[in-house]
């Protein structure tokens, strides 16, 4: 089962700087609304590739982002959404 891999924040500006610095560094990632299934965040989080981890944590060790919350997965099944933390 696929699915999709969201870094949390509970800062907008949080998640546009740390998506600014994936993209310098080559990672493929994009802006989404958190889903509401998370019940956490500001409402925008940062999708990334599950390779893209490693860099991910790189650039969060380094920028102390106090507004991260953590990984989360999210599946799409049959129309319903379910959000895990993702810890790997």
């Amino acid at each position: 089962m696929m699915g999709t891999i969201i870094m949390v924040f509970r800062s907008r500006s949080h998640t546009i700087d740390c998506v600014s610095k994936l993209k310098t560094y080559g990672v493929n990632v994009g802006v989404i609304n958190t889903p509401k299934e998370a019940n956490v965040g500001c409402g925008l989080s940062a999708r990334i590739d599950e390779v893209a981890i490693a860099k991910a944590k790189q650039i969060l060790r380094r920028e102390s982002y106090a507004s991260f919350v953590g990984f989360f997965k999210v599946y799409q099944t049959a129309g319903k959404t379910t959000v895990t933390r993702y810890s790997k």
